[in-house]
């Protein structure tokens, strides 16, 4: 049997933080799955990865005689999918751009090592890439119905037993065993509804798809949810959520709006947090690149916050248009947030950022993860603290408000 290895493409995986910071450019979910669970599904196997030095205990890597090399940013579709499995020994698949996508080979090889003695081939054909921080969104409607066909197919769904819920195309909804749904409404008219299973849809709730619900996440009573969509596992959401995707074991349970956006695993945003989507002038919004170190040019009109694993929110926090959030922040107070706030950062705009105690930080993690049965430990531990020493150079600047 082949052997599945996921690569982290070393361009696109520094454009990916805060979220590559703690997982494989594949452990991003864009869509249902995450892009592992995607390729796992497709091609029958269970993968491993390569990635960072650091990140390999916890995402080993496993070699073999016949190893399928496949760039971890790659959303598998059909003819991808086949193309990569007729690839013969010591070839490669590149993309019209010259783009890496995947390679076969019996030896061990490293990103960055050449394809001199590989035989190559163009695929033609296009494909989903997840490059940019914006694309997790930008292509999550179309995810959350490639995955929904794979997932679905030749399966009956569950039956809608309350007779208070409100379902408009209907054939689009499926429901997995042991959902709790009242008096809702679920409008698939514009893209398909998927419900996880031992998930809870709480009264009053609007969701129109295309929508995700991940296995054991919640709907809080009169949740808003908006077109295209990802709630993952055992998240926790209220209020009004548009385009977005929350990794899982993440909160925003209260009311206020999420729009545009990506959370990573266990997140928290308190009451009342809001983000900004769109500038007041309807210009691009500018967003902070971790390779160039400045704000780029998205060239997009709607794009939101990004927020790395671990970080929390207090109440009433405001974040503005284009704003990244690292690994391990506790950020909190009045007024509009920096555009920009690096991992392990203690505070807020008005009253000032300092470096979050690592011990400190690690208590509340640990509480944060034990809270729902889940497992804290060394590895986890040793994973956060080469974060904090990554990240210390960034957190030395003494111009963060200036972002």
């Amino acid at each position: 049997m082949i052997n599945l290895i996921l690569f982290d493409d070393p361009v696109i995986r520094v454009q990916l933080l805060p979220f590559t910071f703690t997982r494989p450019v594949a452990g991003i979910r864009c869509g249902i799955l995450t892009l592992a669970e995607k390729w796992s599904n497709a091609l029958g196997t269970p993968p491993s990865y390569l990635t960072e030095p650091y990140l390999q205990t916890r995402y080993p890597l496993l070699t073999a005689g016949d190893n399928l090399y496949i760039n971890g940013a790659l959303c598998p579709d059909e003819n991808l999918a086949t193309a990569l499995l007729e690839l013969t020994a010591e070839s490669a698949l590149v993309s019209e751009q010259n783009e890496l996508l995947a390679l076969r080979t019996a030896h061990r090889w490293q990103p960055g090592s050449g394809l001199d003695s590989f035989s190559r081939s163009t695929y033609p054909r296009p494909f989903v890439m997840i490059r940019q921080l914006w694309d997790i969104f930008g292509e999550n409607g179309a995810q959350i119905k490639a995955d929904f066909d794979r997932i679905t197919k030749n399966r009956i769904s569950q039956e809608l037993t309350d007779p208070f819920t409100r379902c408009y195309r209907p054939e689009a909804i499926f429901i997995e065993e042991g959902a709790t749904i009242k008096a809702a409404v679920l409008n698939a008219e514009k893209g398909p509804i998927y419900i996880g299973k031992n998930t809870v849809v709480g009264e009053g709730s609007i969701v129109q798809g295309p929508f995700a619900l991940g296995e054991g996440a919640v709907l809080s009573q009169g949740a808003i949810i908006r077109p295209n969509t990802t709630v993952g596992p055992y998240c926790k959401v209220g209020g009004e959520v548009n385009n977005s995707v929350l990794f899982g074991y993440s909160n925003k349970a209260h009311a206020g709006y999420l729009g545009n956006s990506v959370l990573g695993e266990w997140c928290n945003l308190g009451a009342n947090t809001n983000n900004s989507n769109l500038k007041n002038d309807y210009k691009p919004v500018k967003l902070y690149n971790y390779a160039a170190e400045e704000l780029v040019d998205t060239g997009r009109l709607f794009c939101g916050l990004f927020m790395g694993d671990y970080t929390k929110a207090g109440i009433s926090t405001m974040f503005n248009t284009g704003t990244v959030v690292g690994v391990n922040v506790n950020v909190f107070g009045a007024g509009f947030q920096p555009k920009f706030i690096p991992s392990f950062t203690w505070g807020g705009n008005a009253e000032g950022f300092t470096t979050y105690r690592f011990e400190k930080a690690m208590a509340v993690a640990r509480e944060t993860v034990h809270r729902r049965d889940v497992a804290f430990g060394e590895d986890e531990e040793t994973l956060l603290w080469e974060v904090f020493e990554r990240t210390q150079a960034l957190r030395m600047k003494q111009d963060i408000r200036s972002f």
